[in-house]
């Protein structure tokens, strides 16, 4: 193990770092202390951006550590509200989207799927080329500006999205709402300034369940409000509008939780953008020498994307995050195709109801693992240890698919009840392997090289994303249905496409960076920076 030594400015020991983290977690704090150092001072880019918060608000008194800044929970929960809206207006539209695209075009049934996977797809694109540039709006311009003004174009372009008479109307509308996708860019920074290297996991771990809650409520407010007029004709069967515009109310509805967003943010968000301090004590009567006073504050640093992208250690980590993403959109993807396809043609062929019940399981036990399971065996074993746990638990939960399909095709008594025992079972302890969305987001922070870029790099990563949504459900859905029709491989070709993805997970893994190794070598690089200048 190396040997973590203080850096020249009088840097906090790794050992006080771990006391620091085990004294929180007391039921995990009997192991090795060896183990503990692995993950121990992950987060100091957060610590860096709380520092600068302190600086500026005047609270950086000798004694204060910003490791030690409790999470400021209020902050966190009017974020997580504003997060949630993005995946409530992104799913909100999948309960009738097929429907109204084939009315709005008057599609044969056959069409109907290219059609609506083209919306989705063109929104997903338009999503990939504007998020840089929101990324370097909200470094340049401040986060709560471009994050009131993103959640305000999200809100009306989806309240438009239901008024939508053909196709190419509701391309427009649906792209329209892709070129605000500031939101969620600007969320994740901002959560990252407001939490340190102790906070992060926790504050995280909110953010993602936000965003799980805001993909079940999506499609329960898109179909329960879509087309009122026959669905509830005692409520809204004489309002002419409503029998016009069947998918006005389930837009509208959406649009105006966006708004509510949108004035709570306004009100509540408080700016993260760190800024240089001011010279407040002269301003105040403090005294400083003629050199003092004649010396220009250093600006900071600043990176364009290219010097971020030659970082060292974003390279992977951005790597890192795509190849997760890949595996999250295709298993995303496939796993519904898969569990309604016929026992014989390698699915479950499960009925909507019981699709339903192992997607409630799916969801459940993924909170589960983000809230309660993924920040104590953070501050345990570190950011690195949760992927590589994660990577070698995707090719194992692939296999199961197959593997219980196998059971299934006996078609015995003994089999099926083996299957209802152990399958749920299974489900629930494999979405333990959600937990590498969040880590790679920690990781993502921890390799920014300044609080000052992490817009930008959260801007790449999601534009990464938005990219590979935009081809990779079609495709692996697509592939699975070659797959069966074809019956190659027993019907199990996709699982053995996708366990070779998780292998390359694996391997990936084992080459992300050492993170305070990483903020070592940038001290000390500053450091010699500034000694040149003084000699100078």
């Amino acid at each position: 193990m190396r040997d973590r030594r203080d850096g020249r400015n009088g840097n906090t020991n790794a050992d006080d770092i771990v006391k620091a983290v085990t004294e929180q977690t007391r039921l995990l704090s009997g192991g090795d202390a060896a183990l503990h150092n692995e993950g121990a001072e992950y987060g100091a880019l957060a610590d860096a951006a709380a520092s600068t918060s302190a600086a500026i608000n005047g609270n950086n008194g000798a004694g204060d550590n910003p490791k030690d800044k409790p999470l400021p929970v209020w902050q966190i929960v009017v974020l997580c509200y504003a997060r949630w809206i993005e995946p409530v207006a992104f799913f909100s539209i999948f309960p009738y989207v097929n429907q109204m695209a084939q009315e709005n075009g008057k599609l044969a049934d056959a069409d109907v799927g290219f059609y609506s996977g083209l919306i989705e797809s063109l929104f997903s694109l338009t999503q990939m080329f504007v998020m840089v540039a929101w990324g370097r709006a909200a470094d340049r311009f401040g986060r709560k500006p471009v994050l009131v003004f993103s959640l305000l174009g999200v809100s009306c372009a989806t309240a438009l999205f239901g008024m939508a008479t053909t196709i190419w109307q509701m391309v427009l509308f649906r792209c329209l709402a892709g070129v605000f996708a500031g939101t969620i860019v600007t969320i994740r920074t901002m959560i990252s300034e407001h939490s340190t290297s102790k906070t992060q996991a926790r504050a995280f771990s909110w953010f993602a369940f936000a965003g799980n809650l805001g993909i079940l409520f999506g499609p329960l407010m898109g179909g329960a409000l879509t087309n009122p007029a026959r669905q509830y004709p005692a409520l809204f069967g004489g309002i002419q509008f409503l029998l016009d515009y069947p998918y006005a109310l389930p837009s509208f509805a959406v649009g105006l939780v966006g708004l509510s967003a949108v004035v709570v943010t306004a009100l509540f968000v408080e700016e993260t953008l760190p800024k240089p301090s001011p010279t407040s004590s002269v301003a105040a009567g403090g005294s400083h020498s003629e050199e003092e006073s004649a010396a220009p504050p250093k600006p900071p640093k600043t990176h364009t994307i290219y010097s971020l992208l030659k970082t060292p250690g974003v390279p992977i980590v951005l790597y890192t995050y795509g190849h997760i993403m890949l595996l999250a959109h295709s298993y995303t993807a496939i796993v519904p195709v898969f569990w309604f396809t016929k026992i014989e043609l390698g699915g479950f062929g499960f009925t909507p109801l019981q699709i339903s019940l192992m997607l409630a399981v799916n969801g459940f036990a993924q909170a589960t693992w983000i809230l309660l399971v993924f920040p104590p065996m953070h501050a345990r074993w570190g950011t690195n240890t949760v992927l590589r746990a994660c990577a070698i638990g995707y090719p194992v939960f692939f296999v199961l698919f197959p593997a219980f399909n196998t059971v299934l095709r006996l078609g015995t008594p003994a089999a099926v009840t083996f299957f209802w025992i152990t399958a749920p079972v299974a489900l629930a302890i494999g979405s333990g392997i959600s937990m590498s969305f969040t880590a790679i987001q920690l990781a993502l922070n921890d390799v920014s090289p300044s609080p000052l870029t992490l817009g930008t790099l959260n801007a790449l990563a999601l534009a990464l994303t938005s990219g590979l949504r935009a081809f990779s459900p079609a495709l692996f859905a697509s592939l699975f249905a070659v797959g069966a029709r074809t019956q190659w491989l027993w019907g199990y070709a996709i699982w053995v496409l996708m366990f070779g993805i998780g292998l390359g997970f694996v391997v990936v893994s084992r080459f992300m960076p050492d993170y305070e190794e990483l903020r070592r070598r940038r001290e000390e690089e500053e450091n010699e920076v500034d000694n040149e200048n003084e000699e100078s």
